[in-house]
């Protein structure tokens, strides 16, 4: 029975090996070689100048959910500090002093190797759910490089790859514009998904209190990243 049960394993893991082999085979792009000039920052800035960056700029609080509203987040980006919560927990990260930062279950203090714990957990959380915010705003943060991609349709790209930085440097994505420079979408190569070039939208804005874009919602193929009740004042 159990080498039964062993041949079964095998055969089902063969043919998931397989299977995954035949996705990545169709779905997988290299990442393209783009052309790093001034023109690229003129690209990236008339993005910016889409998006109504002064106002992002000017935006002193943040407000949104992610994972299915599992997770929830107050940004103070003058303060530099956040407060998270997901399931029992609630986390004040202070983004400036980390020691600063308090942790709490049910409204009790965590501290010890816990509460480093949990806090690298926060600061992963806000990593990446705050990339699926802001990023279109984080184009020419310290150790980012930006070139210019010629598409499939003619039109020029706008390559951002982060050499360092966030919790996965190296990560690079392709944004595909409208002729005002306003972002539909873009491809990723990053860390956590083996398949190169994978598409994102990002065309269900909203304007905020404070006049800036922010996305709603993402589409990756059939799967929609909700961003909650999106708040920017």
């Amino acid at each position: 029975m159990l080498r039964k049960i062993g041949k079964i394993l095998l055969g089902s893991l063969v043919l998931l090996f397989i299977f995954c082999g035949i996705l990545f085979a169709i779905y997988n792009e290299a990442r393209p070689k783009g052309i790093k000039s001034d023109k690229a920052d003129s690209l990236a800035l008339k993005m910016l100048a889409a998006l109504n960056d002064k106002a992002y700029r000017e935006t002193r609080f943040l407000e949104w959910s992610f994972s299915n509203g599992k997770h929830y987040y107050l940004w103070d980006k003058e303060a530099n500090i956040v407060k998270i919560s997901w399931s029992d927990y609630q986390v004040h990260l202070d983004l400036n002093e980390s020691t600063k930062s308090t942790v709490e279950k049910d409204k009790t203090s965590i501290s010890g190797p816990e509460k480093q714990k949990l806090l690298k957990k926060a600061i992963s959380f806000f990593n990446n759910d705050s990339f699926w915010l802001v990023a279109p705003f984080k184009i020419f943060d310290p150790g980012t490089e930006r070139s210019i991609v010629l598409l499939e349709d003619g039109t020029e790209g706008l390559l951002v790859t982060y050499t360092s930085g966030g919790s996965t440097p190296g990560d690079s994505y392709l944004w595909k514009l409208q002729p005002n420079g306003f972002p539909v979408s873009f491809k990723m190569w990053v860390s956590i998904i083996p398949i190169g070039g994978i598409e994102a939208s990002w065309d269900e804005w909203q304007v905020t209190e404070s006049g800036a874009f922010l996305p709603s919602k993402h589409n990756i193929g059939p799967i929609t990243l909700d961003m909650g009740d999106v708040r920017g004042y």
